[in-house]
């Protein structure tokens, strides 16, 4: 192992005014930042009348703000910097902080803290402002006039016009009454004067699904989906079914990656028109073709008179069975010659008288 080959010499004047006494536990602390010894130092280095905050010390020693943490941090920790708030004159809260030379516990702090007067009034260091006694206006207070009308004459001014004013206020809550009783209570109508349809509530449980069908639909503004209810709802009223309308905006919405500035606009632009519902044609029907089992594979049923069906396995394109069908027409028989002489191996039969055939 090589060793250092690096000499240090010192040298050291003693200052003979403007210093400070630290012992060397605050300089060589181990678990002390050198920013907390800077800190520390700074505060112990001024004038005991001074009235210096932690971090008014930190931004003239150019400390940053998570440095100024952990090295206050530190400082209480290792119980050179106490601080505590309490409630001064007047009801303002004070902050007291401390720094000593030497680590403290929290109840000799607490000592040192009582005898610190607090600051008040008269203190030109940091004046408390007082609140003033209130007020009051004057007269007695009174409450706003919310009837009557105002005294201009406003009918050219203003297109909301205040209703006529009436003889007889008794006359016209009778009539009203009659009225009331006579004629049945008109039904609740949209903004646009149009009569609710029944699938409105259907159609509103439809708009508010659309931010789930598409990313670009997420920002439809609620203020207009009334407007896009009542126009599904034309939709529904159509025969048109729920997925018939959420498929029409999805093949309305621009490609992937254009955006869709207004997505409000473009539904009801897509839903402006409603087209006639097209029910699909449907083929007609196939009949089902019966499967025989693999024993009864290419028999036929015969078209004679059976009493029960008869299968029989045609030869070409029969259609009866061998039963039904006509027999085929005799052989016609070659025409007489005369007679061969019998040869002595062929064996004849001559009648017998008594109607026995006896071979010869």
């Amino acid at each position: 192992m090589e060793l250092d080959s690096t000499v240090i010499y010192r040298h050291f004047n003693a200052p003979s005014r403007a210093f400070s006494q630290f012992s060397h536990e605050i300089i060589r602390h181990p678990r002390l930042t050198s920013d907390a010894v800077r800190l520390l130092t700074w505060q112990l280095s001024l004038p005991t009348h001074a009235r210096e905050s932690f971090s008014t010390t930190a931004q003239r020693a150019r400390i940053g703000g998570c440095a100024f943490t952990r090295a206050k941090r530190q400082l209480k920790e290792e119980g050179f910097v106490h601080e505590r708030r309490i409630q001064g004159p007047g009801g303002r809260w004070v902050t007291q902080q401390l720094a000593s030379s030497t680590p403290l516990t929290s109840d000799e702090a607490a000592v040192l803290f009582a005898r610190s007067p607090l600051l008040t009034c008269t203190n030109r260091v940091s004046p408390q402002v007082v609140p003033s006694p209130r007020k009051p206006a004057a007269g007695q207070p009174t409450t706003p006039v919310t009837d009557g009308y105002p005294d201009e004459y406003l009918r050219e001014d203003t297109s909301h016009l205040p209703a006529e004013p009436v003889e007889s206020v008794e006359a016209v809550e009778a009539v009203e009454a009659v009225e009331a009783v006579d004629e049945p209570a008109p039904a609740s109508l949209p903004a646009d004067g149009r009569p609710a349809g029944p699938h409105l509530e259907d159609a509103r449980a439809l708009v508010g699904a659309l931010p789930l069908l598409s990313p670009a639909l997420r920002h439809i503004p609620p203020g207009m989906r009334d407007e896009l209810a009542r126009l599904a709802a034309r939709w529904l009223d159509a025969g048109h079914s729920s997925a018939d309308v959420h498929e029409h905006v999805l093949r309305g919405l621009p490609g992937t990656g254009t955006p869709v500035h207004r997505p409000g606009g473009l539904v009801r632009y897509l839903l402006r028109d409603v087209p006639p519902r097209t029910l699909p044609t449907l083929p007609p029907p196939t009949p089902a073709r019966i499967r025989l089992s693999v024993r009864l594979e290419g028999t036929r049923e015969c078209s004679g008179p059976h009493t029960q069906p008869m299968l029989f396995r045609p030869l070409t394109d029969e259609t009866l069975c061998a039963e039904c069908a006509p027999a085929p027409a005799p052989a016609t028989a070659p025409a007489p010659g005369p007679a061969a002489p019998a040869t002595p191996t062929e064996a004849t039969s001559l009648p017998d008288t008594d109607g026995v055939h006896t071979p010869s």
